[in-house]
């Protein structure tokens, strides 16, 4: 029984990296996309009022993508939980990404300590 919990585990954590990576790789591309329109705009030599439209669906697309982020940091904090309800606690499926130490701050938020 211990043994498929654990097998189960690591192969969710596998997809969980994977579709952490996936989403980063998103925003990198999407940021670069979304960098670079203005300056094919002033390359083309065309009025600022040219992919404006396209532009501002551009940025609402990486906040989007920021978004699912935030969720999928969501997701894999709730999946560390159930890792210790399940009895897995001491199992170590982490990708190999240590996270820094938080720290309490300010109005209850935990922040990521500046020294790790």
């Amino acid at each position: 029984m211990l043994k498929q919990r654990r097998d189960a585990a690591q192969q969710l954590a596998h997809r969980l990296f994977e579709t952490e990576k996936a989403i980063d790789e998103a925003i990198s591309k999407m940021a670069d996309l979304a960098g670079y329109m203005p300056v094919a705009r002033n390359n083309a030599n065309l009025s600022a009022v040219v992919g404006q439209d396209a532009m501002s669906h551009a940025a609402q697309t990486l906040a989007t993508l920021v978004g699912a982020r935030g969720e999928i940091v969501e997701t894999h904090n709730r999946l560390a939980e159930t890792q210790i309800q399940i009895g897995l606690r001491e199992m170590a499926v982490g990708s190999g990404n240590d996270k820094p130490p938080l720290t309490q701050g300010r109005n209850g938020l935990s922040l990521v300590d500046q020294a790790a």
